[in-house]
């Protein structure tokens, strides 16, 4: 067995279920609820959900099985579970330096994220109130843009965001972190069931599947294939440290292989889900579906509010994307949290003086788009897929592969040679390929 199974002053999940939950919630943010959707559409539909399925196998899977091994090995925060790692592989103790990249990486999204998010709360209490029912379609687009205009209304969103995810970072791993999952990810799962149903009466629910699954492979060009590739490496929350931070609360016994199986499957139906629960609600007002916050904050409140029932279920829908982002952003701090905490920080004070500083950051994003911009483009672009190089290049090449065979608990030589083989070719090629591509260095 391994020599390190305890995990950070004796935390672990409650149960192997809590752990798929947190790192499900972990991978289902903003972006499953209307780029996975949208992306699979424009590429081919079913086409696409195989080559992204592909991906996923190819890419996801092995570098979040690493991850995870990581953070169980070294039963500590990512840079220091790099760092002990490292030490007992007698690598050099530089390779640290890729956990506390993932650490910053996590603090600089949410000083981004933690605004979009805001802006989803806004949109929570407008349905609830029903401030765009009355509203044509130009004056609902018109409404978001007054939205993004007034930096007080942002400031108070996503002070109230950044305050609700460092209450739940803050209560600890079981009892904050573990106790929301257990109880945001039904919700959630309950929410996209009751909007799917509601699309599949009052939208042109035929209209939505085919947009999202007729197979057609014609569409499926070389630029697919980088975007399936990308987006199946980023929706799994790879290379930012969340998954290391929560893998060190795994419970020892548990299959990783298997465990990981199961997030992948659960985050790539939650997508699906959300896309059927919002395009035969547009193809039903002859909306076009737009991509990003527009399709979210103008095309939905406008099909909303032609339909009986919308402002319940615009405030349902909105409440959803409100869960998902809070799902993922308390993953986004508590890497940092966790290596406070193991140098002398109580979590409280860690936790608030993080979430502290994403506030601020996140009024630098309100007030200055380049800001908002350039913490985007840095994350998204450079440290999430050059962490996730490291990842994969450390646990395939630099451990040696008893080790790493003890921790996986992967019983089958076959699919464990099947795995490292991935890990140390296919993922890593498939990775540098998605980052120049992001780069604009790569055009196919």
């Amino acid at each position: 067995m391994s020599k390190a199974l305890t995990a950070p002053e004796g935390v672990t999940w409650k149960s192997r279920w809590t752990f798929i939950l947190a790192a499900t919630g972990s991978a289902v943010g903003l972006g499953n609820i209307w780029k996975f959707p949208y992306i699979t559409g424009e590429y081919g539909g079913g086409a696409f959900v195989l080559t992204y399925l592909a991906c996923i196998l190819m890419i996801g899977i092995p570098v979040m099985i690493a991850e995870v091994m990581i953070g169980r090995a070294g039963r500590s925060n990512p840079a220091d579970a790099m760092s002990r790692l490292a030490k007992e592989s007698k690598r050099s103790s530089y390779w640290g330096l890729v956990g506390v990249a993932g650490v910053l990486s996590g603090l600089m999204i949410m000083m981004f994220y933690s605004v979009v998010a805001g802006w989803a709360l806004d949109y929570v209490a407008q349905s609830a109130s029903g401030a765009y029912s009355d509203l044509d379609a130009e004056q609902i687009e018109s409404n978001f843009g007054q939205l993004l205009a007034s930096n007080g209304q942002q400031l108070l969103w996503h002070s109230v965001f950044c305050l609700l995810t460092a209450s739940v970072v803050a209560a600890g791993v079981t009892k904050g972190i573990g106790k929301a999952v257990d109880i945001l990810m039904p919700m959630l799962f309950v929410c996209l069931l009751l909007l799917v149903g509601y699309s599949a009466i009052n939208g042109d629910f035929a209209a939505g599947l085919h947009f999202m699954f007729d197979t057609d492979f014609s569409r499926l060009n070389g630029e697919a294939i980088l975007v399936a590739m990308g987006h199946a490496f980023f929706t799994l929350s790879l290379g930012m440290g969340a998954i290391m931070a929560y893998g060190a609360y795994f419970p020892g016994h548990s299959s990783i292989g298997k465990t990981v199986l199961t997030i992948a499957a659960l985050d790539t139906v939650i997508a699906l889900l959300a896309g059927m629960a919002m395009f035969p609600l547009v193809f039903a007002n002859d909306l076009v579906p737009g991509q990003g916050p527009g399709l979210m904050f103008v095309t939905l409140p406008i099909a909303f509010s032609n339909m009986s029932g919308g402002l319940f279920f615009g405030t349902l829908f909105f409440t959803l994307v409100s869960i998902a982002a809070l799902s993922s952003s308390i993953s986004l701090i508590e890497p940092g949290v966790a290596w406070l905490e193991r140098h002398g920080f109580n979590r409280p004070l860690a936790t608030f003086g993080l979430a502290g500083t994403a506030w601020l950051g996140g009024i630098a994003s309100i007030h200055y788009e380049a800001v908002f911009n350039a913490l985007d483009y840095l994350t998204a672009n450079v440290m999430l897929p050059l962490g996730g190089l490291l990842i994969a290049i450390f646990v395939g090449w630099q451990m040696p592969a008893p080790r790493v065979l003890d921790e996986t608990g992967i019983v089958s030589s076959r699919v464990f040679s099947a795995w490292r083989f991935l890990l140390r070719y296919i993922a890593p090629l498939g990775i540098i390929a998605v980052f120049l591509h992001s780069l604009g260095l790569l055009t196919w």
